[in-house]
């Protein structure tokens, strides 16, 4: 609990509750083919204060402050929730193209499409 109340603290806002309880539970969740489908919570600080302070990526990418990075697929892509409007849906941030997409209804709905088809790029 004070893990997660120190990376709500460092981040500047609250977590989502579904990731929350996860993350009460899990220190993250590692897929099939070891790809961190949930993140550690310090890794869910590092990631997004990267995002959200590297000059380079605001030069290359639309602004980040709108998603709370979660999770990856192994190979650049991130899974985020929506943090402004704040919603439970689970988007996909594809590193190439710089496109976010919807992926999953919530944290349930991503942890049971990404965990049940086992393949890395189970969003295409």
């Amino acid at each position: 609990m004070v893990a997660l109340d120190d990376a709500e603290r460092r981040l500047g806002f609250g977590l989502p509750g579904e990731l929350r309880e996860l993350l009460l539970e899990s220190d993250g969740i590692v897929g099939h083919t070891s790809v961190d489908t949930v993140w550690p919570v310090e890794r869910i600080v590092e990631q997004n204060l990267l995002f959200r302070s590297n000059r380079s990526f605001a030069e290359l990418y639309m602004p980040f402050d709108a998603l709370l990075f979660f999770g990856d697929n192994g190979g650049g892509d991130r899974f985020a929730f929506v943090r402004t409007p704040q919603r439970p849906d689970v988007f996909v941030w594809e590193h190439e193209t710089d496109s976010r997409r919807w992926v999953a209804g919530g944290l349930r709905d991503y942890l049971g499409r990404s965990l049940a088809r086992g393949g890395d790029d189970w969003y295409q």
